[in-house]
């Protein structure tokens, strides 16, 4: 799990709420309302999913987009901005997110729970969609491709 300043109260909401549940949460920080860089700590929580530290990825800030936007530039990983339990849903079973982004000054606490709660009980639906999810993580390897061009220019 990972926060901004706008999403650390929501975050430690969320890490209290799985814990209780069993679930052992590596918190990646902030702790407090100072003014941080989202950039760094969906890097963070996306690399320690990319990485195999963790199994999946919560990541918080106002309004999830930053988040997701930039949690999506890590190899491997593929984050969805979700603000209802459908969204949730629709993220694992369709497209196998393996990060959720939440916004903080979107959901309450209690609709960010309940948005957790889905998507961490949605398993991929796989069939059809596993040739959709294997074009999608192709795409990295189409800008890496392109990258390489770009340096022998």
């Amino acid at each position: 799990m990972g926060a901004d300043h706008a999403g650390f109260e929501l975050k430690d909401k969320i890490k209290q709420h799985l814990q209780q549940q069993g679930i052992t949460v590596r918190d990646e920080g902030t702790s407090s309302p100072d003014s941080v860089d989202y950039p760094d700590y969906a890097r963070a929580v996306a690399h320690d999913v990319s990485e195999h530290r963790a199994d999946l990825g919560i990541l918080v800030c106002g309004s999830g987009i930053g988040m997701a936007i930039s949690a999506n530039k890590i190899d491997g990983i593929r984050a969805a901005n979700v603000s209802s339990e459908y969204e949730a849903q629709m993220s694992r079973e369709h497209n196998n997110a393996n990060v959720l982004a939440l916004g903080a000054r979107i959901l309450s606490p209690d609709e960010a729970l309940r948005v957790v709660d889905k998507w961490l009980a949605t398993s991929f639906a796989g069939g059809r969609h596993e040739r959709r999810v294997e074009k999608i993580m192709a795409l990295e390897s189409e800008n890496e491709d392109a990258v390489r061009t770009a340096r022998k220019i």
